[in-house]
């Protein structure tokens, strides 16, 4: 069982996954801490963490109103005894017209979701809900294709492919 942030690299097989994480969620915890505090590795990987299969959230919806929308999730593993289900959402990337026609907004593929405990700079015990994503970004700076109709979107580098960033950055 999953339950500490040094389990989670553990059961995580792709390296490449594995170094995303940590790194992607050393980075989330430094840029929310105030005075951008140092976390060592060992502070890190006995932080309290929790791994969801599925979310239920809300977001806006096209008329503006409140929807409850769940995303699921689960990674490696099989969903049912079927193929993994890893669903794909808009996330959130900068407000405004960033991006074109996207309006900020790209689809990502959710790899997993999970909760981390930590003790922030006053001493208060601080939960975050996260996710690991992998990332695309625009083509033709977002602007529709004249042919499509559409934006078209790939798959971001090798070097940025997997990001972690809050569920609240979840918007569709």
């Amino acid at each position: 069982m999953i339950t500490d942030f040094r389990a989670l690299l553990n059961n995580t097989q792709d390296a490449t996954h594995r170094v995303a994480i940590y790194s992607g969620t050393r980075e989330f915890i430094k840029h929310k801490s105030r005075n951008k505090m140092y976390i060592s590795d060992e502070q890190l990987h006995a932080m309290e963490l929790c791994i969801y299969y599925g979310i239920k959230f809300q977001v806006e919806g096209l008329e503006g109103e409140q929807i409850s929308q769940m995303c699921q999730c689960t990674g490696s593993q099989c969903w049912r005894g079927g193929d993994r289900c890893n669903d794909w959402v808009w996330a959130e990337q900068s407000a405004g017209r960033c991006y074109g026609a996207l309006n900020g907004h790209l689809p990502w593929q959710l790899q997993r979701l999970f909760k981390i405990k930590l003790v922030n700079e006053d001493g208060a015990l601080v939960e975050y809900w996260l996710a690991q994503a992998l990332t695309t970004i625009p083509d033709n700076p977002g602007n529709l294709d004249s042919v499509l109709k559409c934006v078209q979107v790939r798959n971001a580098p090798a070097a940025v492919a997997l990001q972690v960033f809050m569920m609240g950055n979840i918007v569709s």
